[in-house]
């Protein structure tokens, strides 16, 4: 019988085997594995007496957020509407200028297109599909449409108070305006704030009010609201939707005038009175619920085009953009201060990352300012002018986003980016002193040239790099679709032995206590094109692994094992992401449901605090199939055991495990035994499983993947547990 234990050697690493490192309490290793011929059964040794001197990081089980699709908008946000500024929407082709700016579309047949497809996702009724085109073509913003004629309603756009698109509503006859459908979280309230940015040289007010799709009659309260003049101003008021209403339903917002005249409105917000400082409450609950504790913002590609001056202050005083990044509009209306209020919210805490794509050392500087100088500074007084006169004390600031991408707003060699670095890093710091900085690492996989100039480069003000292990590339339909997960299950192997080479090379390259970051996470695979003749697709859409899926679950996990044997190097992890994006949660047609991967992060946050210990493990060890490019080109081989586990024991004393069954075949029964620890008699056992790992939850099946609790008994010192394929195992044992 061999027995792995996890020193790195490029021997190993050549032969494929299971080669990862781990840090070590005294002699023994964090963990061992033993290799064994029988598949359906695992031994599991733990020894409390061989603890690691680090415990396990708080911010194991952080996230991300980017001004991406609907993850802000229509996603963390509860304001309901689309294009609330009545922006010139440009629609983003797919395609990166040499700069790595997004190009837009410019053919009205490919905008309509867009339009159209948008519109079906939103769950918008069929009959309006044309006239969402009809109405762009004469000038009224995207995403809304008229009520009333083509005759009776004229639009132009127009000059917002601030600059900016405003849009220009001219009726000959009363109920006549402008409208747009939407969705409302009727299943939890019933009740609506809107408010409106408007100015009028002859109508004294408006009527704002919801119907239904081919109904007249409201569904609730119609709100005239009154005031209105030549000068801008912004009205506001409340709907209340009747009882009888069904939640499960579209609805239309209409914005009209009771007599001829023309108004011009900047914006329109509808948000459920429920609201958490404009934050979905769904949303904040399910991450307050996971112990989320750190949130990244606000990119990200994103970041790299995003200029944070644009997004404080009066709402109506922010511009709309064009989003240089993803297409689409950036409002600005989710900005540093509702940033900050939504981390609190939530009870985490806010990092941000900072644009050195398009932005300057200076801008940087004057943000960090802005977040933590005191009311009496320049930059700490504006916050204060904005209402939050105390510092909000950010601690992590990340200098930059994939900078070596082609992708990225004026991306970089590995010298310009140590160029880059080097300017902010003095100016940063003159702000205050006190913050930690992050710097822009290239992938571990894929990236040691970057990395290598980068220590190289900036030894004496680096401290901690980030790694984004997006890990896939695109897949041939030919591929089985349990191939793909396989090699996704060995990904955590892999990336234990580049992070510890990169701990090496840090440490050899003069840096102190190198620390790592992964500010981005999730798996990244993609359907590619046959590349055989008519040859029988196996991978599909439904059928491929995706940060939707259960797998993702199983994959986060197993990354945050990787990180914990190699402490205290990785310091934190932000996965990809918070709402309708890559896993997490999802929100559609503004019901909020989790990703299973958002139950798996959640019970694992119990482990943050608690210190590990040494395991042995006797499993059955299989190698991957090699069917993903990334992990075919980072890696000659890598094999991995069917299970993997974690311990470690709690403050109160308290054991805790953490065990993954990746294997895809049939059920293992493990048996557990305890060296050193005195058991309580009962365990505590929280199961994530799924018959399949691209089994996922959806609008109807919310729940269809979710965490089971149930209780073990202990005897004579042994627990024994029948672990599922494809699952995820938090097991909580106090001490007797």
């Amino acid at each position: 019988m061999n027995t792995w234990r996890f020193n790195i050697s490029s021997a190993m690493l050549a032969l494929g085997l299971l080669g990862s490192q781990s840090s070590v309490a005294g002699d023994a290793a964090i963990r061992v594995i033993r290799p064994t011929q029988d598949p359906s059964r695992a031994t599991l040794c733990v020894r409390t007496a061989q603890r690691s001197p680090f415990s396990i990081p708080r911010y194991i089980t952080g996230k991300f957020a980017e001004h991406l699709g609907f993850n802000i908008y229509n996603g963390m946000e509860a304001q309901v509407l689309r294009n609330p500024t009545f922006a010139d929407y440009p629609f983003w082709t797919g395609q990166m200028s040499p700069d790595g700016v997004t190009e837009f579309h410019w053919q009205t047949d490919k905008i309509n297109e867009e339009l159209r497809r948008l519109a079906r996702r939103f769950g918008w009724p069929d009959s309006e599909l044309d006239n969402l085109g009809n109405a762009r073509a004469d000038g009224l913003a995207c995403f809304w449409t008229r009520v009333g004629s083509h005759e009776a309603v004229q639009v132009s756009p127009d000059t917002g108070q601030h600059g900016g698109r405003a849009q220009r509503v001219q009726v000959k006859g009363a109920r006549q305006g402008i409208a747009q459908w939407t969705w409302l979280p009727l299943h939890r309230q019933r009740s609506y704030e809107f408010e409106v940015f408007v100015r009028s040289p002859d109508l004294p007010s408006l009527t704002v009010s919801l119907t239904r799709p081919g109904e007249k009659e409201p569904i609730g309260d119609e709100v005239v609201v009154s005031g209105l003049s030549r000068e801008w101003q912004k009205l506001s008021g409340k709907l209340r939707v009747k009882a009888e209403q069904p939640a499960d339903a579209a609805c239309r917002l209409s914005v009209t005038a009771g007599s001829p005249g023309q108004f011009v409105i900047g914006h329109v917000f509808l948000r459920p009175v429920d609201h958490i400082n404009g934050a979905d409450p769904d949303v904040v609950r399910f991450l307050k619920e996971s112990r989320l504790p750190i949130l990244r913002w606000p990119g990200g590609n994103f970041a790299s085009t995003y200029h944070w001056e644009d997004g404080v202050g009066p709402i109506e005083r922010r511009p709309t953009k064009p989003n240089y990044a993803w297409g689409g509009v950036e409002p600005n209306t989710f900005g540093t201060d509702e940033f900050v209020a939504f981390c609190r919210a939530v009870g985490c805490e806010p990092m941000i990352c900072l644009n050195a794509g398009s932005g300057t050392p200076d801008e940087a500087a004057r943000w960090v300012e802005y977040c933590n100088g005191p009311a009496t500074s320049p930059m700490g007084a504006r916050r204060a002018a904005n209402g939050h006169p105390q510092p909000y004390h950010i601690r992590y600031w990340e200098v930059g986003n994939e900078l070596w991408g082609r992708w990225q707003f004026n991306w970089t060699t590995a010298a310009g980016y140590v160029d880059r670095y080097r300017e902010f890093v003095p100016a940063l710091l003159a702000a205050d002193p006190g913050i930690q900085l992050l710097a822009c690492g290239a992938p571990a996989m894929s990236g040691k040239q970057w990395n290598d100039t980068l220590i190289a480069g900036t030894a004496p003000m680096l401290n901690m790099t980030t790694d984004h292990p997006l890990v896939g590339g695109d897949v041939a339909p030919t591929v089985d679709p349990l191939d793909v997960y396989r090699d996704f299950m060995a990904v955590p192997e892999v990336l234990e032995q580049k992070w510890a080479a990169l701990r090496n090379d840090m440490e050899q390259g003069g840096i102190r206590n190198p620390r790592l970051a992964v500010t981005e996470l999730q798996m990244f695979a993609h359907l590619g094109r046959a590349s055989e003749a008519n040859a029988p697709a196996r991978l599909t859409h439904q059928n491929l692994v995706n940060p939707g899926t259960h797998a993702e679950a199983l994959y986060d996990v197993l990354i945050c094992h990787a990180a914990i044997r190699l402490a205290p190097f990785v310091e934190m992890v932000t996965h990809s992401a918070t709402v309708n994006h890559g896993g997490g949660l999802r929100k559609d047609r503004e019901r909020v449901f989790a990703n299973p991967c958002h139950y798996a992060q959640a019970a694992f946050a119990a482990f943050a605090g608690a210190t590990p210990v040494a395991v042995e493990l006797e499993a059955v060890v299989e190698p991957a199939p090699m069917v993903l490019p990334d992990l075919k080109h980072a890696v000659p081989g890598v094999s991995c055991s069917a299970l993997d586990a974690l311990a470690a024991t709690s403050p109160d004393g308290s054991l805790l495990l953490s065990l993954v069954h990746r294997g895809p075949d049939r059920a293992i029964h493990l048996t557990i035994v305890f060296a050193d620890f005195k058991p309580a008699d009962t365990a505590e056992v929280r199961t994530l499983a799924a018959d399949l790992p691209w089994a996922a939850n959806t609008l109807e099946h919310p729940e269809a993947v979710k965490p089971v609790d149930s209780t073990a008994e202990i005897r004579e010192g042994h627990l024994e547990l029948d672990l599922r394929p494809y699952s995820v195992v938090r097991v909580q044992i106090p001490k007797s």
